[in-house]
């Protein structure tokens, strides 16, 4: 079995209209906890995502610890983990972990 390299993990925070403030709190506590990086706050479908998310870089050595803070502190919001290996549609339909209900993504985009 070959081992993929894993460059970061990516966690996208999804949200709706009405759960952006809390989205924006679980990001900037997160942010101050871990130091994560913390992207755009996209208000709808974006890339695969299928509504609004913001997405949190997370250095590989630090994501046991900021998975298992997430778990426990995502404020009832639905949050997809991915790991980042090169291979966009892998690391979207295999390489994941959900906290809270799974969403479909739209995968299509990696079909180039």
């Amino acid at each position: 079995m070959t081992e993929l390299a894993i460059s970061d993990f990516h966690a996208h925070i999804y949200y709706d209209a009405a759960e952006v403030d809390r989205a924006r709190a679980l990001a900037a506590a997160a942010h101050e906890r871990f130091g994560v990086a913390v992207g755009h706050f996209h208000l709808g479908p974006v890339g695969p995502h299928p509504r609004g998310s913001v997405q949190m870089t997370v250095p590989t050595e630090q994501f046991g610890e900021v998975a298992t803070w997430l778990a426990v502190n995502r404020a009832g919001l639905t949050i997809f983990a991915h790991a980042s290996t090169g291979d966009d549609r892998q690391d979207h339909k295999h390489n994941v972990i959900w906290f809270g209900p799974s969403e479909r993504l739209d995968l299509t985009i990696f079909d180039h």
